[in-house]
């Protein structure tokens, strides 16, 4: 188990630097054809886009005009009119989740070093200690965080057990003078890690609206889908039945105790077949969304509209592409998506792979990006290609951007072009930024995307409002006040006003 404060969170940084930074890239799917298909860029293929419902009836993705402000030395850079920028409070490197108590109003930061602590988005100031790591989740190391409706606040954390890892999912209560006490939701069995970056762990959390329901990510334990032995550990060991999913989970649960069993499961599992979404998020409309996190390899990064009993693809498809390692004619040496300076590519795990089980279908495809950003692709030539510069709509976002940070807008105080409506969903979504590769998108932004639904999907026109922050992890959102938590050296919360 983990024992102490700096092991804590050195399997923290390992699971957030490499987790999120150097293997990012999401899934979604249908079920594979019988031979390799030559490898296809991300923007629709034309089989793909002749099941897809018509262009939403949006502005047209065209680029707003830009402008590059850079209110304050070393902070982010503006890219539209309209925004103030404030700095509120440096805080510690390494925290990871902002969240507000539904009627106090009182703001909550997460990290896995110092514990629970309140946050003055006013005044600024040095947060205060709320409750320790000890308190909230003993020996585990925190991941994830929600409010209730009724204020009750649930803490999602991981700890080792030897060569497995273990879930536990917290739920404090405050007494009539703000103190926090705590009682277990649920803990998993120990489950096997692979002993790599793609240990990826519980850690999103969402509470339904109506407070009934909790909603946590299981990541995946492997970056595509290939064995993972944890050296030797395992034998042949690639996802388990409880890694790469959505559970739901009744929010007033006490002690419940989730099998790593499929048939146990069952009950709990609200979708399946994500890599990493480690954010999720309810609309105005009460719909669930998820960002997902791809693979060590140029296909794309997603955004998803997460529905009970579906599959989002991984590990058979990333994108609206099939992921080529499962088919019997896979060569890596002719394999353009692959790129040196990622883990899962020097580790020798994109090969010839036989036994790579075949897909369940059918998928659940990302939601589609219309642009006019954050839509690069790997050609099937190698050569970098922006699909909403070349009018095809893109199956998820340029890969390796690690998106999260997801929030929805609906506030009257919003201007009206960037609030949600009947006819559009309006979301803010941070990207902590590529670790590596060449595509010139890298993230470290904020991107604004305008989501309309059509047939059996939702599609995006995505415009970026602000580049130049540290690996950003996580946004609050408030009225027309964006608050932005970075992870990273030198971080900070930025506020982002919108008029």
């Amino acid at each position: 188990m983990i024992s102490s404060l700096s092991s804590r969170f050195c399997a923290f940084v390992l699971s957030i630097m490499l987790g999120l930074a150097a293997c990012n890239g999401p899934t979604a799917a249908l079920p594979p054809s019988p031979t390799s298909p030559a490898l296809q860029p991300t923007a629709l293929s034309t089989a793909a886009a002749a099941s897809t419902p018509a262009a939403p009836t949006l502005a047209a993705p065209t680029a707003a005009p830009k402008v590059e402000r850079q209110p304050i030395a070393d902070g982010p850079i503006l890219l539209r009119e309209g925004i103030d920028l404030r700095k509120v409070v440096a805080v510690e490197s390494g925290s990871i989740r902002l969240a507000r108590h539904p009627t106090s109003g009182e703001t909550y930061l997460l990290s896995p070093v110092s514990g629970l602590a309140l946050v003055d988005l006013v005044d600024g100031g040095a947060p205060t200690p709320v409750a320790s790591l000890a308190e909230m989740v003993g020996k585990a190391s925190p991941s994830g965080m929600a409010f209730g409706p009724d204020g009750a606040l649930y803490v999602v954390a991981n700890q080792r057990v030897a060569f497995k890892t273990q879930a536990v999912i917290r739920r404090g209560s405050f007494d009539a003078a703000g103190e926090l006490s705590w009682a277990t939701v649920a803990t998993t069995e120990p489950y096997a890690m692979s002993g790599t970056p793609f240990d990826h762990l519980f850690n999103g959390i969402v509470i339904s609206p109506d407070g009934q329901w909790l909603y946590v990510n299981s990541g995946s334990r492997t970056d595509h889908g290939e064995v993972e032995t944890n050296n030797g550990a395992f034998n042949d060991l690639r996802e388990e039945p409880i890694t790469s999913a959505i559970f739901r989970l009744p929010a007033d649960s006490n002690e419940l105790l989730l099998k790593n069993d499929a048939a146990a499961l069952k009950p709990y599992l609200f979708a399946d077949g994500t890599r990493n979404a480690y954010d999720l998020a309810f609309a105005p409309n009460d719909e669930l969304f998820g960002v997902d996190n791809g693979p060590d390899a140029d296909y794309a990064d997603e955004l998803n509209w997460l529905r009970e009993g579906q599959h989002y693809g991984f590990p058979w498809r990333f994108g609206n592409q099939d992921n080529a390692q499962q088919f019997p004619d896979y060569d890596s040496s002719k394999d353009l998506l692959l790129n040196t300076d990622f883990t899962a590519v020097k580790s020798g795990t994109y090969r010839n792979d036989p036994t790579f089980p075949p897909a369940p279908g059918p998928f659940s495809d990302p939601i589609i990006n219309l642009g006019p950003d954050a839509a690069q692709y790997r050609a099937a030539d190698g050569q970098q290609r922006d699909a909403a510069a070349e009018g095809q709509p893109f199956a998820g976002v340029t890969p390796h951007r690690s998106p999260l940070g997801l929030v929805f807008a609906s506030d009257a105080a919003m201007p009206e072009a960037l609030r949600s409506s009947e006819a559009m969903l309006s979301a803010f979504v941070l990207s902590w930024g590529s670790a590596g590769g060449t595509l010139t998108d890298t993230g470290e932004d904020l991107l604004h995307l305008q989501l309309v639904e059509q047939g059996d999907n939702y599609s995006s026109v995505t415009n970026q409002l602000a580049k130049g922050f540290h690996n950003p992890i996580d946004a609050l959102l408030i009225e027309n006040r964006l608050y932005v938590l970075e992870y990273g050296q030198n971080s900070a919360i930025w506020e982002l006003t919108f008029r």
